[in-house]
């Protein structure tokens, strides 16, 4: 099986695969009836804590495998039940700590996704370094799951809007504040208002402090994703939108232009993009 690690500003992300490595053709992307990625056994969303050592990770993840039946104490086969990690990580810290695991506690293949790493799809912004490695996770995981142009909106710490021509090329996107972000800067601004359950509200217009916020937020982000992807479209021409990260499942329902609600797309592009690096095929890397 295959750890697959996001680690973001505020949260991290963890998805265990069966098999390890995408199957190549439609059955690498068979979904259950609920729509779930039916590789994906298990997941875990936990707080990004920068300050944890690669021994607290160890422990961690030793203990939520655990949780689900699977036994990779120090003392143990730990190749009977893991094959690889594969990582994404926009905390430079987390990714070191990360390195030092995997090597002294699990010594297994290691595919970070960074500069050198295959990712198979040609990046073209002016310096493909400055690329967010979530974000190319999202854009190959997507390519794996509808037909391009498509457009990837990713509703997390950050609301990023990232963009695959009809040749598979990443083309770069859009970067804003995320909901919480938002909220947060709202708080801290405004000393009237205090924080609030970011839910759908009963209309756009509302009736109290409460309701008028929640109107804000929810349908003020619903249409930001909705004017951005269209006038990505402008550019680019009709394209699919998948929608991906923490509060996509708030902002899905209210938007006109997602079509695809895809909690684990990083995972996914994770899974693939190690098996593009330390599979048959490629070589270990990270």
């Amino acid at each position: 099986m295959l750890l697959a690690i996001d680690v973001g500003n505020t949260q991290t992300v963890i998805g265990l695969f069966d098999p390890p490595l995408p199957t190549a053709g439609p059955a690498g992307r068979a979904k259950g009836p609920g729509g779930e990625l039916v590789d994906l056994k298990h997941h875990w969303r936990l707080a990004t804590v920068a300050e944890r050592t690669s021994d607290e990770l160890a422990l961690l993840l030793v203990e939520l495998l655990r949780l689900v039946g699977y036994d990779v104490s120090a003392s143990s086969d730990v190749s009977r039940h893991l094959s690889g990690i594969a990582v994404s990580s926009s905390v430079p810290r987390v990714t070191t700590a990360l390195r030092e695991m995997a090597s002294r506690w699990f010594a297994l293949p290691l595919v970070v996704i960074e500069p050198g790493v295959r990712t198979g799809m040609p990046i073209l912004y002016d310096n493909p370094k400055e690329v967010g490695a979530d974000r190319i996770a999202n854009a190959v995981g997507a390519l794996d799951l509808v037909e391009p142009p498509l457009i990837v909106v990713d509703l997390g710490t950050a609301t990023t809007f990232d963009v695959v021509s009809a040749a598979g090329e990443y083309l770069g996107g859009a970067i804003s504040p995320g909901i919480e972000i938002s909220m947060d800067a709202l708080f801290a601004e405004a000393a009237a208002l205090r924080r609030i359950e970011l839910v759908e509200p009963r209309k756009v217009i509302g009736k109290s402090t409460v309701e008028s916020m929640q109107s804000g937020v929810v349908y003020g982000y619903a249409a930001l994703v909705d004017g951005l992807c269209r006038k990505i479209m402008d550019e680019l021409g009709e394209a699919h939108v998948l929608a991906t990260g923490g509060l996509a499942g708030l902002i899905r329902p209210l938007s006109e232009v997602i079509e695809l609600h895809e909690p684990w797309l990083t995972l996914h592009g994770l899974r693939i993009v190690y098996g593009r690096n330390a599979g048959p095929e490629g070589s270990e890397a990270g």
